[in-house]
């Protein structure tokens, strides 16, 4: 697994989670995505932030967005996925958040019926 982001946003120890080989975190999105299978992006939560965590929008899109240019570097095959809903042009550029490879409105759609599923066994559900 390799992840990538402000490293005021990276929780501290994340590497020992894991075998070293298997968890690496990168400070630019390029090499982070090189070669992926599977890129994941993150929404930016700034209502569930402190402020300053990072400058700016521009400037996270600059250095951690998915785009284009950047996505080429992953698989040619390569699924991208996101939670939603997007930050577009900060997360994930349009484009791409629209494409063939975006499994995003799906993974949306199964997460609402994953969490439907737990808090209705949670409740005592059969």
């Amino acid at each position: 697994m390799h992840l990538c982001g402000p490293y005021s946003m990276v929780p501290q120890f994340i590497e020992e989670l894991g075998i070293p080989e298997q968890v690496r975190v990168f400070p630019r999105v390029e090499a982070a995505i090189e070669g992926a299978d599977v890129v994941m992006a993150l929404r930016i939560q700034r209502e569930r932030m402190p402020k300053h965590l990072f400058p700016s929008d521009r400037e996270y899109a600059m250095y951690f967005g998915l785009n284009s240019k950047n996505i080429r570097l992953a698989k040619e095959d390569a699924i991208i996925m996101h939670p939603g809903p997007i930050n577009r042009g900060v997360e994930l550029s349009p484009d791409l958040a629209d494409c063939g490879r975006s499994v995003i409105l799906e993974q949306v759609d199964n997460g609402v019926a994953i969490r439907m599923a737990l808090i209705y066994l949670l409740m005592g559900g059969k």
